[in-house]
């Protein structure tokens, strides 16, 4: 089968307890990793039944650290089955090298949160205006894993760099207490006049109720679709965390798959496959 014919998981993390070979970063055992195994092969054999065929891995960076190479092999084990959002070191003197170094190897984005660069605020870090800046110039995203009080960070560095494609993570986490608040959801939507912002709608098990259908999640998923279009919308399942006593994989296709009434096909079709593939494969 034709990789590129399948939906794309715009999230999952992969670990594996070859530690020899792939170690764990500082302070981390094999007895540390939750769930004690979820390696590229047994993400596979979750996904590939529900017409997943493609995935953007995201370097888990309590497990393997800064240090890519499991997922950097794993893209190259599966030629066009995988793409990747690597873990930098944005305060470094040359972040842009690095970038440089891991784009060869498959990689697409790279992850920020808040607080990294050296500064509490990114366009006050000379690391974080570096990166920014490179993947403007060499078509890479970069990846912000934020809460909604973070939004405007995201807006400030996007005014500073608008050519830089910008994938925020899980709604920018509005959500998690279990609540939609109305001014975080205000701002997620808002953050929308940048062009090149997207949003993964995603982590289906970790926001609102946290448990399927997810129904309570249908109107964040309608807000953020009436303010990006689903051109700029992409579907993820943050695997294995989705993978719970009370949620699946399935779960998680399933909602935007058979759920959402206000998806055309082709519109569903970009959800699920082409606005990833836009910014991960292309």
């Amino acid at each position: 089968m034709d990789p590129a014919s399948g939906y794309v998981d715009a999230h999952s993390h992969i670990w594996t307890r070859s530690v020899d070979e792939y170690p764990l970063a500082e302070g981390q055992t094999v007895d540390d990793l939750q769930p004690p195994s979820f390696t590229a092969e047994e993400l596979l054999e979750t996904a590939r039944p529900h017409g997943v065929t493609r995935v953007v891995l995201i370097q888990h960076k309590t497990y393997h650290g800064v240090d890519n190479s499991y997922i950097t092999d794993t893209i190259a084990k599966y030629p066009g089955v995988f793409s990747g959002v690597a873990c930098i070191e944005a305060e470094a003197d040359h972040p842009d090298q690095e970038m440089s170094r891991l784009k060869k190897l498959g990689i697409r984005g790279f992850r920020i949160r808040p607080g990294e660069g050296g500064t509490d605020r990114w366009a006050e870090s000379d690391g974080m205006n570096t990166m920014w800046a490179y993947a403007a110039d060499t078509g890479l995203a970069i990846c912000p894993l934020i809460d909604a009080e973070y939004i405007p960070q995201v807006s400030e560095m996007c005014e500073m760099y608008p050519e830089t494609t910008v994938v925020v993570d899980h709604f920018a986490r509005i959500g998690i207490d279990g609540e939609m608040r109305e001014p975080d959801l205000k701002a997620l939507a808002a953050l929308a006049s940048h062009e090149n912002v997207h949003v993964k709608i995603s982590a289906y098990y970790a926001l609102g109720k946290k448990r399927p259908p997810y129904s309570d999640l249908i109107p964040m998923i309608r807000r953020m679709y009436d303010a990006y279009g689903a051109e700029r919308l992409m579907w993820a399942s943050d695997c294995p965390y989705q993978l719970t006593a009370d949620n699946t994989y399935g779960d998680s296709v399933e909602l935007v798959t058979e759920r959402i009434d206000f998806l055309s096909a082709e519109e569903t079709d970009w959800v699920m496959r082409k606005t990833a593939d836009k910014v991960y494969f292309s």
